[in-house]
């Protein structure tokens, strides 16, 4: 029987709700412990330099609230060529980093890597020393089998598929053509032997369908996760999504 997919609950939305007020609520990190006890395989965090949502502060009381809680990953991601994304990795040394190449403006991660020689030359000292920290590496990619490839000689362990594509077609008359251009590129990834993450518009609608690519170890869900959970409740809500994911397995 396949392993169910890991669900890693990105907490950015719960932190720019509660820098909407100069109070701590709602608590990141209670929304961290709730999840956790709900049944979620790991934490993910984007610090951005304008702060909007997770700050500095987040990152280092995340990385001690999980050393209480062994075998719950800690994933950081976004644009290692930004402050403060280095300086926060080097300080809590989390279980994976996802490199994001959005700039400082972007509204939200919209494309992934093109591995051309520039890009090669800046990341490449980058993976070495996320390495050397002990983590994970995994690089945002557009389901291009091409740049995936170029992506398998960089000596990440992981890509993370950008995911909007799909669930902007998900139910449409385009939607299997681009579910299999997923497909495509997750096969291109084993061949050249990258894991498989994805994230970004994944929700309990269009999910179940795209965990059953072969070789998905990892959706990282923020937005309509913490959208649902006004619905549902924080735990029901991450309880929704693990039951979705062990269907689709």
């Amino acid at each position: 029987m396949a392993l169910m997919v890991h669900l890693s609950v990105n907490v950015n939305k719960i932190a720019f709700l509660r820098n909407a007020r100069n109070l701590d609520l709602p608590s990141v990190l209670w929304a961290c412990e709730t999840i956790i006890e709900a049944g979620a395989q790991g934490i993910t965090v984007h610090p951005r330099p304008d702060e909007r949502h997770i700050r500095p502060g987040d990152v280092t009381e995340i990385a001690d609230l999980l050393k209480n809680h062994p075998g719950i990953e800690y994933n950081i991601e976004g644009n290692p060529l930004l402050p403060p994304f280095m300086e926060l990795v080097r300080k809590v040394k989390p279980d994976q980093c996802t490199l994001v190449p959005d700039n400082p403006e972007a509204f939200t991660s919209d494309h992934g890597w093109s591995i051309t020689p520039e890009n090669r030359k800046l990341l490449d000292p980058i993976l070495k020393e996320i390495h050397d920290l002990g983590a994970r590496v995994s690089l945002f990619m557009d389901p291009d089998p091409a740049e995936i490839e170029k992506a398998g000689e960089t000596g990440a362990e992981r890509i993370e598929l950008y995911t909007e594509p799909y669930a902007q077609a998900y139910g449409g008359p385009e939607g299997e053509a681009v579910f299999q251009k997923y497909a495509q590129a997750a096969a291109k990834a084993k061949e050249v032997g990258l894991e498989l993450n994805a994230g970004h518009d994944l929700n309990l609608e269009n999910l179940g369908k795209f965990a059953t690519i072969p070789n998905l170890k990892e959706v990282s869900i923020g937005h309509a996760l913490t959208a649902d959970a006004l619905r549902l409740g924080l735990a029901g809500a991450v309880g929704e999504y693990l039951r979705v994911l062990r269907e689709a397995g």
